[in-house]
C-alpha cells in the first residue's frame, strides 16, 4: 500500500504545532515554578534575616541594661535572659531558612522574649524613678546637713571667739612697771659695779572678770646678750607649749582689785653693761615688759 505524503503533510504540521504548543506550555510552567521556588527561598531568607536582626536588637538591649541597672538581683536576672536570647540566636543561625517549622518556633520564642523584656523595662523604669526620688531626697538631706553644719560651725566659731574674748578679758595685766638697781642701803644705782640687787615693782591692774585666788608671777630678766638671769636651770615654767626659764617668782593673792607686787633679784654674778629687759608672766600669759639700761 502506497502512502501519499502530500496528503499527510497538513496533519503532520498540525501535530508538530500541537507539540510545540504543549512544549511551550510545559517550559513556561517549569520556568514559572522555578521562579516561584526562588522567590520563596528569597522570602524565607529575608524572613530569617529579619528574625536574626530582632534577636540581635533584644540582645543589645539586655547588654545596655548592664550599665544602667544598679540592683544586683535584677542584674542577675537580666544576664540570665540575655544568655537565653544568645542561645536562641545560635539556634536560629544553625537553622535553614527553608525549615519553616523551626523558624515559626523561634518566632514564637521571640514573642515571649519581647513580653519578658517589656516586664523588665517596667521594673527598670520603676527603679529609676525610685532612685531619682531617693537622689532628690538625699540631695535635700545633704543640703540640710550642710546648712546645719554651717550653722553649727558658725555657732562654734562665735563661741570660740567669745571664749577668747572672755579669756582676754580675764587675763591679768601688769601696769606701772619699774625695774631699778640698788645698793646695800637701798639707794638706786646706774652702775652695775655699785649694785647688789634688782628691784622689780609693778601693779596687777583691777579686773573683776578674772578669777580670784592665788597667782604665781614669774619675772624673766634678760641680759644684753639675751641670756636669762637664773639661779638654777630647773627654774622653768610653761609658756606657749614649752618650758622656759625664769629669774624669780612670787605667789600673790589676787581678788580682782589693784594689787602691788615687788620682786627682788640679788646680783651675785658678773653682769655686762647694756640694756636689760624684764618680762612678767602669769597664768601662762605675758602680762608686761620693761627695759632699762645699766652702766658698768
Amino acid at each position: 500500500m502506497k502512502i501519499d505524503f502530500k496528503e499527510r503533510t497538513p496533519q503532520l504540521i498540525a501535530l508538530v504545532g500541537v507539540l510545540v504548543v504543549v512544549l511551550t506550555i510545559v517550559i513556561g510552567f517549569a520556568v514559572s515554578k522555578n521562579r516561584q521556588v526562588n522567590d520563596l527561598k528569597e522570602q524565607y531568607a529575608i524572613e530569617k534575616q529579619e528574625l536574626e536582626d530582632e534577636y540581635e536588637a533584644i540582645s543589645l538591649q539586655y547588654e545596655g541594661f548592664k550599665f544602667s541597672v544598679q540592683n544586683d538581683s535584677l542584674l542577675y536576672k537580666l544576664q540570665n535572659e540575655q544568655a537565653k536570647v544568645q542561645r536562641l540566636q545560635e539556634e536560629l543561625r544553625m537553622t535553614k531558612a527553608s525549615d519553616q517549622k523551626e523558624i515559626k518556633r523561634l518566632k514564637d520564642e521571640l514573642t515571649t522574649l519581647r513580653k519578658v523584656l517589656r516586664s523588665y523595662i517596667v521594673q527598670i523604669d520603676s527603679l529609676n524613678r525610685l532612685n531619682e526620688q531617693l537622689r532628690a531626697e538625699n540631695k535635700q538631706i545633704t543640703q540640710q546637713y550642710q546648712e546645719t553644719s554651717r550653722t553649727l560651725n558658725q555657732v562654734a566659731k562665735e563661741r570660740e571667739q567669745l571664749s577668747e574674748k572672755v579669756s582676754l578679758a580675764a587675763q591679768l595685766n601688769a601696769v606701772n612697771i619699774s625695774v631699778k638697781a640698788v645698793n646695800d642701803r637701798g639707794k638706786e644705782q646706774k652702775r652695775l659695779s655699785r649694785s647688789t640687787r634688782f628691784v622689780i615693782s609693778f601693779t596687777i591692774a583691777r579686773n573683776i572678770t578674772a578669777e580670784p585666788g592665788e597667782r604665781t608671777i614669774y619675772a624673766r630678766i634678760l641680759a644684753p646678750d639675751g641670756n636669762v638671769l637664773t639661779k638654777s636651770s630647773a627654774n622653768t615654767f610653761r609658756y606657749e607649749n614649752r618650758d622656759i626659764q625664769y629669774s624669780v617668782k612670787r605667789v600673790i593673792e589676787y581678788g580682782g582689785e589693784e594689787t602691788p607686787v615687788t620682786m627682788y633679784w640679788d646680783i651675785q654674778e658678773y653682769l655686762m653693761p647694756g640694756t636689760y629687759k624684764t618680762d612678767l608672766f602669769a597664768d601662762g600669759n605675758l602680762i608686761g615688759s620693761f627695759s632699762f639700761k645699766m652702766d658698768e
